[in-house]
């Protein structure tokens, strides 16, 4: 479904050398797996014997179990198609190998065998087990069926899935043999593990699986041997983790004393995608790797995950104040670097009271403040028209006075009738005529300024503004420094929230940030705002989101349908029809609107998104939505 899949990591209650008591307890897991319909379950290491069996490991009795117990399993799972791994001690030329054993439909479909072996303070697996690390293109018959063995081996159904294994201390060395799993790839690692626990190991286990899933640009499955295993000198918590890209989408509680499974839908559709152009990843040099082709895993039949409806902004509010100065540091410091090199002492903005403009002026009274520069050198300019109410222009007066920055009020109402006047266009025709030429009487009296002022102009235009191309064409389109170029409108709510820590202006902020979005370029009725602009190009949050997927990844229309609507299922605030409608809107406007795009201003890169065509994106101005319109149909 739409590139999901769901996985799961599994603790099966571990009896120490009882094969058939643990594969018992496995066969519980499976059933609770199949119940979910999870595509691939992961066991720890060492499954069937326990991973503490220390010397046993020499004895033939408890091999011939083990083995006996894999053929039962095998018997038993043969019309099941959720993939099964599992851990076993595997006898083979006269050595014995730590492996993983991956099974479907009764069949096994590989063994890989683990590469590096912790010999160290508890760890003593070099007594019982040699390395297979060098293993490559062989097979070896198990339970009466040849199968691929060696470390060589990936696992794909020749879609979205590709797979790899390694086992516990491989995820461990300076160089994981995930990182060519993943450079040929795999999309997927699973780790099988026994990994005891030491105050502060947890944490450490848990970055190292999620960085491990942002370095391969992948997902990680990681699962651990449980509290059934010998406490005689170590002790095992049982870790379960599943990770994406850099994010742990699901983790146990340790220390359970029965069966634990945990699972997350893997978006592996979006990871195949973002490997072509968000790394060097296409750069690595790929190995020789033997493809064993998996059968149909099953679908799941709704989404079990979390999609954030605004996904410009952190999720985690305790973030909020570093992710903020983050980004008010880089805003200041691009615009000390533009403002010094140029050697230009002051800085013009106009200021509307809207969110856009507020932003940009707190974000230069910053970088004038880290500079010890006289404030005051900062101007800003409100220039009231046809449409402007007294509620956004007090608010901008108020703001620029609490700053202490240099205020100008420049009317543009006689400058517009003289244009109206000059190109033949009636005053009570309030098309797009009317609208812009205010928008580019502004941005010239900004330009002119700025050259009788030796100032820089900063653009207040933002990302969702740049996609929609919702500027006027050389008006608020156009500036000498684009300085919320790459900040969602979503995300520069959530900034301007930050700056309500200066109790001198929190009550005019939270005043703006109430306000209807507006360019109020239209007449207004008893002071009141009659243009929003929400009710005319569609709900920025919906735009954002849709802006995210399209261009993060290169989502297709549907997938993004599917992802909002369960992205905004539980908050009700949109039906389908709603958000296909607003969908439609904004990808009719970011095709059609490139040519704005071509020719935008410098301006700093924020986020991990920008539209700026001398980096992040580059389009030809006259392509075609018809294929991405007619995909919604």
């Amino acid at each position: 479904m739409h590139g999901f899949y769901r996985v799961a990591s599994a603790i099966n209650k571990t009896t120490i050398t009882n094969p058939q008591e643990n594969a018992k307890e496995l066969l519980k897991l499976l059933q609770q797996a199949l119940n979910q319909d999870v595509s691939i379950l992961l066991f720890p290491e060492l499954t069937l014997t326990g991973y503490t069996t220390s010397d046993l490991f020499f004895n033939q009795t408890l091999l011939e179990q083990q083995n006996s117990t894999l053929e039962s399993l095998l018997h038993r799972t043969q019309n099941i198609s959720t993939i099964v791994i599992i851990g076993i001690a595997l006898l083979h030329n006269g050595r014995l190998y730590n492996t993983a054993v991956v099974i479907q439909n009764g069949n096994i479909l590989g063994v890989v065998p683990k590469s590096f072996l912790p010999n160290k303070k508890e760890f003593y697996e070099k007594r019982h087990f040699i390395s297979g690390r060098n293993i490559k293109n062989q097979t070896i018959t198990l339970c009466g069926q040849e199968v691929p063995f060696g470390v060589d081996l990936l696992f794909s159904n020749n879609k979205e899935i590709t797979f790899g294994v390694e086992i516990c201390e491989d995820l461990w060395a300076i160089t994981p043999p995930s990182n060519q799993m993943s450079i040929n790839g795999a999309n997927i690692i699973f780790n099988l593990s026994a990994s005891n626990e030491l105050i502060g190991k947890a944490e450490y286990r848990e970055e190292l699986v999620r960085t491990q899933s942002a370095r391969c640009m992948g997902a990680y499955v990681y699962t651990s041997s449980g509290v059934g295993e010998s406490t005689t000198d170590t002790v095992f918590g049982g870790h379960s983790i599943i990770s994406e890209y850099g994010s742990t989408l699901a983790q146990n509680k340790r220390f359970s004393m029965e069966n634990s499974l945990i699972t997350a839908d893997l978006d592996l559709q979006r990871l195949n995608f973002q490997r072509l152009s968000e790394s060097s990843y296409s750069d690595e040099e790929m190995t020789e790797f033997r493809k064993v082709t998996i059968a149909s895993t099953p679908t799941i039949k709704g989404l079990k995950r979390f999609i954030n409806p605004m996904p410009f902004v952190p999720s985690v509010y305790q973030e909020k104040t570093h992710r903020c100065e983050e980004i008010v540091n880089i805003q200041a410091h691009a615009l000390i670097k533009r403002m010094t090199h140029a050697q230009i002492k002051k800085a013009l903005i106009g200021i509307s009271g809207g969110l856009d403009s507020t932003l940009a002026l707190l974000s230069t009274h910053k970088a004038f403040e880290i500079m010890n520069w006289n404030v005051e050198d900062i101007i800003a300019i409100t220039m009231p028209g046809f449409g402007t109410t007294s509620r956004t222009k007090n608010n901008a007066v108020e703001l620029c006075e609490a700053l202490g920055v240099t205020l100008r009020t420049v009317d543009i109402t006689k400058l517009a009738l003289t244009e109206f006047e000059a190109i033949g266009h009636e005053v009570d025709d309030h098309s797009v005529t009317y609208e812009n030429v205010q928008a580019r009487a502004r941005t010239s009296i900004l330009m002119n300024t700025a050259n009788r002022e030796g100032g820089l102009v900063i653009g207040t235009g933002d990302l969702s503004e740049i996609a929609l191309g919702w500027s006027t064409y050389n008006g608020d389109h156009m500036s000498m420094y684009a300085l919320n170029s790459s900040i969602p409108k979503t995300l520069i709510k959530y900034v301007i929230e930050y700056f309500k820590s200066n109790e001198s202006i929190a009550h005019i902020i939270d005043d703006i940030l109430d306000t209807p979005i507006s360019p109020e370029l239209l007449p207004h009725k008893g002071d009141e705002i009659v243009q929003e602009t929400e009710s005319i190009v569609g709900p920025y949050e919906l735009h954002d989101f849709f802006l995210y997927h399209f261009i993060k990844y290169g989502a297709t229309p549907k997938k993004i349908l599917f992802l909002a609507n369960h992205a905004f299922k539980d908050s009700k605030k949109y039906d389908e029809a709603t958000i296909k409608k607003w969908l439609k809107k904004f990808l009719w406007r970011f095709f059609t609107q490139q040519f704005k795009r071509s020719c935008i201003p410098d301006g700093p890169k924020v986020g991990s998104i920008s539209l700026s065509p001398r980096a992040d994106w580059r389009m030809p101005s006259d392509a075609d939505v018809k294929i991405w319109l007619e995909e919604l149909e």
